[in-house]
């Protein structure tokens, strides 16, 4: 074995994994992928993002969308308008997401029988 056979793997380690962590735990938390979907769709004014995403908290989609901005995943365009006017779309980078994600998505629906075989049998054993 030789170094590029497990050069994908340092590629997730990197510098012991924190870059790559602190990346993943914001766009894999429970609402990003949810909001990325929804956008995917277009620009979408706030109030509107709020009723299409099922149970998510006005604070939390704030928090979730500064955080999407900041990271460069979804611009921010506020109207001058009485009352005020916010809208969002992905950015490229933002829209770059949507692969991987339908991939994992995928991988995850392709094993759902068997992850739920194994769940059941794991809690048999240790039931």
């Amino acid at each position: 074995m030789v170094l590029s056979d497990y050069e994908h793997t340092c590629m997730i380690r990197g510098d012991g994994g924190r870059t790559i962590r602190a990346i993943l735990d914001q766009i894999c938390n429970k609402w990003t992928l949810l909001i990325v979907a929804t956008l995917d769709q277009g620009t979408v004014r706030f109030t509107d993002l709020h009723q299409q995403i099922p149970g998510i908290s006005q604070r939390m989609l704030t928090l979730t969308l500064r955080n999407l901005e900041r990271d460069g995943l979804v611009a921010r365009t506020v109207y001058a308008e009485v009352p005020p006017r916010v809208e969002y779309a992905l950015t490229d980078t933002g829209r770059s997401l949507i692969p991987p994600a339908l991939a994992l998505a995928g991988w995850a629906i392709e094993h759902v029988p068997h992850i739920e075989a194994s769940r059941a049998a794991y809690q048999a054993r240790t039931a």
